[in-house]
Order: structure tokens, then C-alpha cells, then sequence
């Protein structure tokens, strides 16, 4: 059961991760087209950091030295 759970939580890493991605792409082609709006850009510099900082913190724990 620990196994599945495990597996329905990386799973849905997954699919945030792509979705968030999916967002800023939609973000970016918004600020080409019209401009952003102030609650737009709180969310694609919100979006862009919350990718950056899961892709360090999974690094670290992935090939972090141990101390």
C-alpha cells in the first residue's frame, strides 16, 4: 500500500510540474500578444520560481553530498 501511495505522489509531482509548465508557455505567449496584467505577472514570476526551486531541491536530494 506504501508502494502505490508513493507512486500516486510522484505521479502527481509529474503532472504539477507539466501543468505548471504548460502555464508559464501560456503566460509567455499572453505577454507577446497583449501585455500582463498585475495578477499575471504575480503568477509567472510565482510559477517560474516554484520550477526553479523544485528542480534544486530535487537535484540536491538526488545527488546532494551527504554530510
Amino acid at each position: 500500500m506504501i508502494d502505490f501511495l508513493e507512486n500516486v505522489y510522484e505521479i502527481s509531482i509529474a503532472v504539477l510540474l507539466l501543468c505548471s509548465l504548460f502555464y508559464v508557455r501560456q503566460l509567455k505567449k499572453t505577454k507577446k500578444e497583449r501585455g500582463l496584467s498585475s495578477f499575471e505577472r504575480v503568477m509567472y514570476v510565482v510559477t517560474q520560481i516554484g520550477i526553479m526551486v523544485w528542480l534544486g531541491s530535487f537535484l540536491i536530494l538526488t545527488y546532494g553530498v551527504n554530510a
